[in-house]
């Protein structure tokens, strides 16, 4: 069986970011759900393996940086402020300019079209979610994960209790779940993001938005879910290892 096979998604993602947009074009999810291997996750959804396979290696290793810059490299604070400067801004950019467009094309057109009455009132709630989330992160998560690896890179010993970092990382990743869950409910509803013959430019204009955001948000729970809560957790682990010996 070839090695890829038995790699999780989100190694696969992480050894290659390119390898993102095939994920994307299978509807595989490699943040949320990046545990699972690929062969399992294609098993559950009915894909062929070998055909899938070989597209992942068809893609050169040219992609291994994200915007120029090597995640896989850097300290965890300098992760933690790359995901706040280039998904947090993105989020909090677009969900605004969403929401009013989603909100005109409802009422519209939802005389014919009354699934978007339902993608309007999830998207109303994930924006809702991302806004609280991302203060969270921002005002909790992200200083407790800065503040662990300044102690030791200043040599300090101290013990801290399990739930100071598992706590906040166990209900990130819940609600990355939920917000995973409905965007994947607005792309059904959308037909995979495919405007009906009769869409006015604003219609269009919002199903592609849409799929821009879920195609970010899967990268941005990617760098969190696979790469900065499981090494902050080890990290975690070793502060507390040393300190106990």
């Amino acid at each position: 069986m070839n090695s890829l096979a038995s790699n999780t998604l989100a190694q696969i993602v992480n050894s290659n970011p390119k390898t993102a947009a095939i994920f994307e074009k299978y509807n595989l999810d490699f943040c949320c759900k990046g545990k699972r291997t690929l062969q399992q996750a294609c098993t559950e959804s009915e894909i062929d393996i070998d055909n899938l396979i070989t597209e992942l290696e068809k893609i050169d290793q040219s992609g291994l940086k994200s915007n120029g810059i090597n995640v896989n490299n850097l300290t965890l604070s300098l992760l933690a402020e790359h995901i706040v400067l280039t998904h947090h801004s993105y989020v909090k950019n677009e969900m605004p300019s969403i929401f009013g467009h989603l909100q005109k094309v409802k009422g519209k057109h939802s005389e014919r079209h009354p699934e978007l009455i339902k993608i309007f009132q999830l998207f109303a709630a994930v924006k809702e979610e991302l806004e609280h989330h991302m203060q969270k992160e921002e005002l909790v998560l992200f200083p407790r994960i800065k503040d662990i690896e300044n102690q030791i890179a200043e040599g300090k010993e101290i013990v801290l209790n399990s739930s100071y970092l598992f706590s906040p990382i166990s209900m990130m990743e819940q609600e990355h779940d939920h917000a995973g869950s409905m965007l994947s409910e607005i792309r059904e509803l959308t037909n995979n993001y495919q405007p009906p013959a009769d869409a006015c430019t604003t219609y269009k204009l919002s199903f592609t938005s849409l799929q821009e955001f879920e195609k970010d948000l899967h990268q941005h729970v990617h760098l969190e879910n696979n790469i900065l809560f499981p090494k902050a957790l080890k990290m975690f682990g070793s502060l507390n290892q040393h300190s106990l010996n």
